[in-house]
């Protein structure tokens, strides 16, 4: 059974950082590229970012780019998002998934407020 929980979402002012985390298991994590996907208020998911199975080529929607930072562990089977200077745009539910995939599981809230 696949599973991906992410976790790291929170309350941050402009400007701070945090760092989400999606732990997997049940799929082949070291062949799998991985995306982020978030949902802002009352809009519909956006992808943020993709990293490549092996963790050596990320790519990010331009507003993010310079500040968002993606990784993984394949060992651990987890992947990262280091997101700074966050800003309130950035607010939303954030959810990792399997590159192709909706998410398929709970996300995390986001909030960047003062």
């Amino acid at each position: 059974q696949v599973q991906l929980v992410v976790s790291g979402g929170g309350l941050v002012p402009p400007g701070g950082s945090l760092r989400l985390s999606c732990t997997t298991s049940g799929f082949s994590f070291t062949e799998t590229a991985m995306t982020c996907l978030r949902q802002p208020p009352g809009k519909g998911l956006e992808w943020v970012s993709e990293i490549n199975s092996w963790g050596t080529v990320a790519d990010y929607r331009d507003s993010v780019k310079g500040r968002f930072t993606a990784s993984r562990d394949n060992a651990k089977k987890i992947s990262y998002l280091q997101m700074n200077n966050l800003k309130p745009e950035d607010t939303g539910v954030y959810f990792c998934t399997r590159k192709g995939y909706d998410p398929s599981s709970q996300g995390t809230q986001v909030t960047v407020s003062s």
